[in-house]
């Protein structure tokens, strides 16, 4: 199922990613960053309703200087502090910035976040093949596009739905920006059940994989 799921990845498919049971217990839809349109993002809101992110793989994050947002808030009382994440009690968070392209209007239109998307898929790649980059000069923030800084190491870190995607996207073979965004049930207003979640793939020719699956993968070529 791995194999599939890194080909649908390639493609510029969406893939569905459950982490674990013991963890958030959520099934996010992913997609590269650089495969988003105006019409992926209707998919990601309609189908999926949770925050639409983009992870970035850490060494992209450090040569365009994206913090960690719990850094850039140091010494605000209410910023979270180790041990308040309940499903996360080693690590922080890996939220950094919210932007909007410069290009944009509002941020928020399924427009505006695909083209913000795409650009920071574009800077991702040129940061980490060498060429030149100006995060500050494409970007403003605050904006609507949330941006996760995958932990270094990865996997081998923390295993949230940010670092799985980034390993997924090194497996894959593409640029390592991802957008995740989470399943949620319009009835019960919480996560999508794994169940549901499967259901949902099966309707749409949609990958299915778990935490364990991807993790499995990583450590297999890690090995190699």
């Amino acid at each position: 199922m791995m194999k599939e799921a890194l080909e649908a990845l390639r493609e510029g498919k969406f893939v569905l990613l459950y982490d674990f049971d013991d963890r958030e217990r959520e099934t996010d839809l992913i997609i590269r960053a650089d495969a988003v349109t105006p019409e992926k993002i209707v998919t990601l809101r309609r189908d999926g309703g949770g925050l639409i992110c983009t992870a970035v793989h850490p060494d992209a994050a450090a040569r365009l200087g994206l913090p960690f947002a719990s850094d850039l808030l140091h010494g605000i009382s209410a910023v979270e502090q180790q041990g308040d994440i309940p499903y996360d009690r080693r690590n922080h968070s890996s939220f950094s910035l919210w932007v909007n392209h410069r290009s944009t209007f509002t941020g928020i239109t399924d427009r505006d976040r695909a083209v913000t998307i795409n650009a920071i898929a574009g800077q991702v790649r040129r940061s980490l093949n060498g060429g030149g980059h100006n995060f500050a000069a494409e970007f403003r923030t605050p904006g609507h596009v949330a941006l996760l800084r995958a932990a270094e190491g990865l996997l081998s870190q923390r295993r949230g739905q940010t670092e799985l995607s980034i390993a997924m996207a090194e497996m894959a073979g593409i640029t390592p920006a991802v957008v995740v965004c989470e399943m949620l049930d319009n009835e019960s207003g919480l996560a999508l059940s794994k169940e549901d979640a499967r259901a949902y793939g099966k309707k749409h020719g949609i990958i299915f994989v778990e935490g364990s699956d991807v993790i499995s993968a990583w450590e297999a070529e890690s090995r190699s």
